[in-house]
Formats: C-alpha cells, structure tokens, sequence
C-alpha cells in the first residue's frame, strides 16, 4: 500500500513533522502576567507540534491578543490561524487567515500580509487547489524579503520551494531551499537552520540524490542539538527514516523511527505518535515481517480512531490489509484494504485510491486471486479515466481562453487591416484623377494585400480545426476525433477483416510519475507517441484514449499479421531510451488488440463494443505479467458462443472455448494459445 513517509511528506507544508517541548499548559498559566510576546514565543512552541494543546490557550488570552500592539496583535492571528489549521478547522482557519491580511492591509504590514497569504496558501493545497497555493506561496515570498523579519524569510522561501517541487521542477525548489539554508546559516539560528535542511532533505528524497541528504542530515542533527528540543530531533528522525527508506536501507530506517517513537510518547505527542506507528508498519511491511506489521498497524489504528484521523485509520488499514494477503488470509486482508479504500473515498482523494487499487491488484496477483486484480484494475482504470477527463476539461477551457483571446486579437488587425484599406482606397480615387496608370498600380497591391490578409485567416482557422482534434501533449489524435471518425465508419457483416484496433498502456506509469515527477511522466508519453509513429504506418490512425492508453486503428492489415505488429510495438517501445533530468527511462507496455470489424458468424459487432473486448484483452495482459498483448482471433462456431459472456469474462470465455486469442511477450518468442 501506498507509504505513511509518503503521505506524510505530503502534509508537510501543513504539520511540521516534530515532537515538541513537553511544556504544561499549567506552566503558562501560572506565567500569564508575563509579557504577551512572551507567552506567545511559549504557545508556539506548543502549537507547532501539539496543537490540539495550543488553541485553548490561545483561546483563553483572545481578548488581550486582538487588543495587543501591532507585531503581537500578527503573532496572535497567525499562531492563532496555525491552531485551527493544524487540528483541521479550515473555515475558521480561512477567518483568521483573511483577518491577518486585512489587518495587514489596513497598516501596510507587510510582515501580516506575507503571514496571512502564507496561511491562504497552506489551505488552498489542503483543499488540492494546487495553482492557487503556488501563487500565494510566491507571493509571500516576495513581501518576506521586503521587510526585516529573517524567521518569515526563511519559512516563505521554503514553502516558495516546496510549491516548484510539487510541480516537478527540481532545479527551482533545489535553489529555493538551498537560498534558504543559506540565509538560515548566515543568521546563525539553528531552529532556522534545522527547518530549512529539513525541506532539503525531503527534496533530496525525492530527487534520490540519498548521499547528498545524508549529509544534510548530518549538519541538521548537530544544528538541532543545539537548540535542546527534542522535537526537532524527532522531526530529523523521520527525515532519516525517509532517506534510508528511500535508499534501501530499511534496518537503519526502523531503527531511526523507533528512536522517534519514544521521543513522542515520552512528550506526550500522540498525533505524531499515531504517525510514527503507521510509518513502522509500513516498514515491517517491506521487510516482510508480517507480525510487527500487524502489531503496530492495530496500535496505529486505534490512535488514528482516537484522534478521529480519517487519512491515518485508512493508510493502517491498507497495511493491515497487505499483512493478512500475505499470509494468506485473504479475507481479513480484503476487508481492511477495502476500509481503507472507502476512507479515501469518502476523503475524496482520487489520487491516492488510484496509487491503492495499483498495489491492490498486484498483491492479489501475488496471492493468486487473479479475478479480484483484474477488478481492482478495472476500478483503478475508471479512476485513472475519469482524473484524465478532468485534466483535459481544463486543458479544453485553456485553449478556449486561447483561442477567445487570439480570436479578438484578429478583430483588431481585421478592423485595422479595412481602416488602412478605406484610407488607401480614398488615395486611390484621388490618384486616379491624377494619373490612371499610378492608380492601377496601387490597386493591385491592395488586392494582394487582402489576399495575403485572407490567406492568413484561412491557416489560422485550419490551425484551430486542428488543435480541436489533436491532443496537445502528444500532437496524436484526439478520443473525440475518434468518435466523430468511428461514427462514419458502417461496418459490413460476411466480409474479411480488413483493419484492427489495438490498445496499449503504460506500465507502472504511477511510479514513473511519483519517482521523477509529472514532467517525466509528460516525457514519456511524447517519446511513446512519436515511437508508435515510427513503428506504424502513415495510413494508421494513433488516438491519445485516456491519460497513459494509446489506441490504433490500422484500417488495412492482413489478420494474420496482428501478432506480427503487436510484437514491434512491445520491441520498439521497450527500446526507447528517454533522457529526462540527467537520466535515462525505459518503459514497456501492455497490449490488447483484435482484427476489426470484430465478427461472430454472420453478427457484426459495433465498434464500442468491438473496443471494449480489445479493453478487456489489455487487462488480461496487464493481470498475467505485463509486458506483452493479448489478440483476439476470433470465436468458435457461432452456436458454441454468447457474445455477452466474452464481454462479461473475456479469459473465463477463452478458457471456455469460446474465444481464440494469441499471446505476444515482450522480449520473448511470440507464443500462440488458442481454445
């Protein structure tokens, strides 16, 4: 299942992930005629690692913060703001977050401004708004560096980072985090210092740049001795779990989020105790030691459900679910991956569900329950579809503000091409009356002129016709070009074949995407589209079907070449070598394919229905192995077959005997089965 380091990096820019200072709420109480800067400092410390601590006590000195001098009255809001954030009140959070800046307005602040729009940005992500998160992150930025507040410079020059790796630019959030580990440094702050090489450490993770974020690990620790907080230590804890996770060292790991654990409950830091849990099972997962997995994803379970923490219960959950799989209790092991698949659901985190019906289906083939991968695969599809049809309403809006924009941006040169028009016509008349030879002249650029104007309105339009049937990544047809070309085509029964469809998809796309970032992944994709050009013919039709699939129809082809062009598509991708931020990516693909028009006797099946067996074909490649196709052959005696059986179950079909296909594998000798 997908790692609780994971998700919780992902949370990082909202719950620094450290254990705090064990300070009693007494402490404070017993201190409030101190100064309220003071008690402040105090609850931020609190707030920043247990905050369902904090927020009383912030609460209870409201009045004489929203009263206090301005720089108190900020640190007031924005502590305040972080303890509705932290514990998940994001209404209110939002309130107090728009009540900072418009206090910062009002005085031109910039120090509440930048906090204020710092708190938007944090809200926005939660709410998966990415580019309104990375424009006020940025934002911020540039306000903390116009005033004299060092901490806030830091923090908006990490979080400024952090949005460009979120969006896959390493090198921008490498010199982001970077610039603020050197401002860190150069102040001398060690809590600034720990919290900057933090962010770095997480990005080298990311990057799999592990030695570098060793020895960033190694300066933070001694940084965060210095401060005496055993919370930042247990923040640098989980980093170092990260890191070795991610280079394979899976013994130093466990070790490091041990160490962790006992720092958070001897401070009492239960959220944080709760993760450190979830994260040990996960780690037991990998090392397959499937009792502890079970030990601490139980005690993980029961924090996550005292500390009503949806997204934890359901990652322990998912855990569970893979120990009981792998020791044979498919059952129990359903049950909890399914619980936990319902959380996400009711989270409404289609991502996540799509990365956990992947790792589903490949522990059911693990535990041999082919048909439950199938549907697991079947449901990830959908899912990966739908988030496709997403993306590409907004690709399709993109280019509609494009081409509105464009479109008046011609009615101003249409409108100043007839004013220079009328303007030269008046000239004509009166040179006519002059000289009628001067004037013949002059018309006769005029003409050219509006031809060249009606030339480029022509190639202009021609463009946009085409952009409306192209896919603006890959420059490969479009899905509904498809369907418009599909409807038009009348297939005839009792004739030869003639043509064939073929579906392939990307396999372990998520992981490509998740490693390298979606830049890779966009990198993939357009070497897989001009690859599948130079494989098929010109005369061959190559759709963009969903977010990873590619559909060809070659309208003529012999039906006994299929198995021949399914094994050059799974040679030739598998060949390419895709340069992509200093390194070299392979890919391979599944394929499902059939002649086409697709017949069972004397019926013809249509089109749609034609696909989707070829669909189903491309899941039984995907559910025995991956790199290689499944084809259609064709059916026995139309007596001996349901054509509805074979689109319910294509492989209980082909067992059957009702259906003839061919295997094709990837880098092997094509091998043919047929029933």
């Amino acid at each position: 299942m997908p790692s609780a380091t994971h998700r919780a990096l992902t949370r990082s820019r909202r719950i620094a992930l450290a254990a705090a200072l064990c300070i009693a709420a007494a402490g404070i109480h017993a201190g409030e005629q101190r100064p309220l800067a003071e008690r402040l400092a105090e609850a931020r410390e609190i707030n920043k690692y247990v905050p369902e601590r904090a927020l009383p006590l912030l609460l209870a000195m409201e009045q004489e913060g929203r009263a206090a001098p301005l720089p108190d009255r900020i640190e007031f809001l924005n502590q305040l703001t972080y303890g509705y954030y932290a514990i998940g009140k994001m209404s209110e959070a939002t309130s107090v977050a728009d009540e900072l800046l418009a206090l910062g307005h009002e005085h031109k602040n910039n120090v509440a401004i930048a906090k204020g729009l710092l708190f938007k940005g944090y809200i926005a992500y939660s709410t998966q708004e990415l580019a309104k998160s990375h424009r006020f992150a940025r934002e911020a930025e540039k306000l903390a560096y116009t005033t004299d507040n060092i901490e806030l410079q830091v923090r908006a020059t990490i979080t400024a980072g952090e949005t460009w790796a979120e969006e896959g630019n390493f090198p921008k959030a490498l010199e982001r985090l970077q610039a603020a580990a050197t401002l860190a440094r150069q102040h001398r702050d060690p809590t600034q210092i720990v919290m900057a090489l933090n962010a770095l450490i997480r990005l080298y993770g990311q990057m799999r740049e592990h030695d570098k974020g060793f020895e960033a690990l190694e300066e933070a620790l001694a940084a965060a001795r210095q401060t005496n907080s055993p919370g930042r230590m247990a923040t640098l804890k989980h980093s170092e779990y990260g890191l070795a996770v991610g280079s394979g060292q899976y013994q130093r790991g466990l070790k490091a989020l041990l160490e962790s654990l006992a720092i958070e409950r001897s401070l009492g830091a239960e959220s944080m105790a709760a993760l450190s849990l979830v994260n040990l099972s996960d780690c037991y997962l990998k090392l397959k030691d499937y009792a502890n997995v079970i030990r601490y994803g139980e005690e993980a379970l029961v924090s996550a459900e005292r500390l009503n923490d949806i997204g934890l219960g359901a990652t322990a959950r998912l855990n569970l679910g893979q120990a009981y799989l792998a020791t044979g209790r498919l059952a129990e092991g359903k049950r909890y991956i399914e619980e936990g698949m319902r959380a996400y659901e009711n989270l409404g985190d289609k991502p996540e569900l799509q990365a956990v019906l992947v790792e589903y289906g490949q522990a059911l083939e693990r535990a041999g329950d082919l048909g439950g991968a199938l549907k697991a695969y079947h449901r990830e599809r959908e899912i990966s579809n739908e988030l496709f049809e997403k993306r590409r309403q907004r690709a399709v809006l993109d280019l509609q503000a494009k081409y509105e924009t464009e479109k008046k941006q011609r009615q101003i040169e249409l409108l100043r091409t007839e004013n220079e028009v009328n303007r030269l016509q008046q000239r004509v008349w009166w040179l006519l009356a002059a000289v009628f030879a001067l004037a013949s002249v002059v018309v006769g650029m005029l003409y050219r002129k509006v031809r060249q104007a009606n030339a480029q309105l022509y190639l202009k339009n021609k463009e946009l016709k085409q952009q409306s049937v192209r896919d603006p990544l890959t420059g490969l047809y479009n899905r509904r070009h498809f369907l418009e070309f599909m409807r038009n085509q009348v297939p005839q029964a009792n004739r030869e074949p003639c043509g064939a469809l073929f579906l392939l998809d990307v396999d372990h796309f998520k992981h490509i995407n998740d490693s390298h970032g979606h830049a890779a992944g966009d990198a993939v994709l357009t070497a897989m589209s001009a690859s599948l050009r130079e494989i098929l013919r010109e005369t061959d039709m190559i759709v963009r079907w969903g977010g990873e699939e590619f559909l060809a129809f070659l309208p003529s082809i012999p039906h006994n070449g299929l198995d021949e062009v399914a094994q050059r598509l799974l040679s030739g991708i598998s060949a390419v070598r895709i340069e992509h931020g200093g390194q070299t990516l392979t890919v391979n693909v599944s394929i499902g394919f059939a002649p086409f028009p697709l017949t069972c006797g004397d019926e013809t099946l249509p089109w749609e229905r034609a696909v989707n067996i070829v669909d189903m074909a491309l899941y039984l490649a995907k559910a025995h192995g991956r790199n290689r196709a499944y084809g259609v052959q064709g059916f026995a005696e139309p007596s001996q077959v349901c054509i509805a059986d074979v689109e319910q179950n294509l492989e209980r079909a082909w067992r059957a005997g009702q259906v003839k296909l061919s295997v094709v594998q990837g880098e092997w000798l094509e091998q043919r089965a047929s029933a």
